[in-house]
């Protein structure tokens, strides 16, 4: 009897290809927003390998596959029940990742009900890695910032080099380092996760060792990122130049955790194990299956709908006001444009050496957090179209507002910045901001949502410069602001 993996999934195509454009109209937008992080981010520029490194994990394990029997099993559609309400709280929340996960959710259930569970886990190295597809973990990086500042300071302590830290800022004699949200090491450590999973699945068979293996891909970046930073301010105390020390550091940082992967793959041989010899193979599927397969991944199908359909009459119930003019040309700059654009106003201005783009929506009261929110984090790709962005945050100190959410480019001289306002306060969207919103798509809200953001193209040198001094130049924005929401009719 033939080993392939094709003959026994073959009766399964048809529901296969059903499930597939199904979920892709169901999800679009939670597909539409993965690609354009794992474009625009360089933390999630793994994410394009993940459905080839899938396809490899399961051709690996076709022997084992083909000792099990396709067995669709309708009734485990039931197990998509609880996704249902994940996806519905993420939405509810404004919370992608949450959408995007509970989507691949969908997707092993759909897998999982048409494979029956003995070829469903025969797979399951493969249809599990499909979770990194979703570009998450973003929300570790203030804790990774956080330690990745104290790694500094206490090795500087033991070097003995005087030393001073405001927050994330730490001052040497010969100069200020600030420990940014690219610095942190998300993007390294969400590699060598990946990496650490696909090592572990396939040169080990013990649970013990692969759990080992991939607890150390999630500790041994953390902390080789530590002792790239400090290397950064001690090499800018040797050198005299923080401004030096820390030339390309992103693109030395990458090779740096490069060999550290090598390490840590190096460290994993000597206890790699032989995979175990395959099962003799079970007889081919009949063709009669092609139809049961189909009758399982109905239901799944059935409640993946579920979610977006109860949302789609919530998120346009109400109309969007029309956005005013809330930002000022600070002295040395010009308004050179104001138009629409999208359903928000555009504001351009001309200062010195540097051009500035603006953006201000406001949305329809009780609108859904998940369109207010994509919305924001859209702006800084939008904006500055070409730029590589990380996401971090902005502090302008006695300004008002005083924090933005900021998205630098990191090899072009441009900087982006957004905030969201809920009933005509700034915030930063975080969990608490987001059950605010939540809160008024449900009672209707007392005064609109409103996305306001402001890029600059500066001519040489840091963009963060010019952009924190316009920010600081527009006096109480946030006054203006919420005068233009309260002026506008909210019923």
């Amino acid at each position: 009897m033939t080993t392939a993996l094709w003959p026994r999934l073959r009766p399964t195509v048809p529901a296969l290809l059903l499930a597939a454009l199904l979920f892709a109209l169901l999800f679009h937008a939670e597909i539409i927003a993965a690609v354009r992080v794992w474009d625009s981010s360089t933390a999630y520029g793994h994410c394009w390998l993940i459905l080839p490194i899938a396809a490899f994990l399961a051709w690996e394990r076709r022997g084992q596959a083909a000792a099990a029997r396709l067995a669709p099993r309708p009734a485990l559609a039931l197990l998509a029940v609880p996704l249902v309400v994940v996806w519905l709280a993420a939405d509810l929340l404004g919370i992608m990742e949450g959408r995007q996960l509970a989507a691949i959710g969908f997707v092993e259930v759909a897998l999982l009900a048409v494979f029956g569970p003995a070829l469903w886990w025969a797979l399951a190295a493969a249809l599990l890695y499909l979770v990194f597809l979703v570009p998450f973990g973003a929300f570790l990086t203030p804790a990774l910032q956080n330690f990745t500042t104290g790694f500094i300071l206490y090795g500087l302590g033991l070097f003995g080099i005087p030393h001073q830290a405001a927050g994330n800022h730490i001052e040497i004699p010969e100069g200020l380092f600030y420990v940014a949200e690219a610095c942190a090491g998300l993007r390294f450590l969400i590699a060598s996760i990946a990496f650490g999973v696909l090592y572990a699945v396939t040169m080990f068979t013990s649970p013990w060792r692969r759990v080992a293996f991939i607890a150390a891909a999630c500790v041994v970046p953390v902390v080789a990122n530590g002792f790239r930073a400090l290397g950064i301010v001690l090499l800018g105390h040797w050198l005299g130049s923080p401004e030096a020390a820390a030339t390309d550091h992103i693109l030395y940082g990458w090779l740096f955790i490069s060999l550290v992967i090598v390490a840590l793959a190096a460290a994993g041989m000597p206890f790699r194990e032989a995979p175990p010899r395959p099962p003799p193979p079970a007889p081919l599927p009949s063709p009669d299956l092609r139809m049961r397969a189909v009758y399982a991944v109905w239901p799944v199908l059935l409640l993946a709908a579920a979610g977006p359909a109860l949302m789609l009459g919530v998120n346009g119930r109400r109309p969007a006001p029309t956005a005013t003019a809330v930002l000022i040309a600070p002295a040395g700059c010009a308004e050179t444009a104001r138009y629409s654009v999208d359903g928000g106003l555009a504001q351009d201005f001309a200062c010195v050496a540097t051009a500035v783009t603006t953006r201000f929506y406001v949305l329809p009261r009780g609108a859904n957090p998940a369109r207010v929110m994509t919305l924001a984090q859209a702006q800084p790709a939008a904006l500055l179209p070409n730029a590589d962005l990380d996401a971090g945050k902005l502090e302008i100190p006695g300004a008002n507002p005083q924090a933005w959410v900021l998205a630098r480019a990191d090899r072009a001289a441009q900087a982006a910045a957004y905030l969201v306002y809920v009933n005509a306060g700034p915030v930063l969207g975080g969990l608490r901001d987001r059950l605010r919103l939540a809160r008024g798509m449900i009672d209707g809200g007392d005064i609109a949502p409103a996305v306001l953001a402001v890029a600059v193209t500066h001519a040489a040198g840091d963009p963060l410069v010019p952009l924190r001094a316009f920010l600081a130049a527009q006096g109480d924005l946030t006054g203006r602001v919420a005068n233009a929401l309260q002026r506008m009719p909210q019923k």
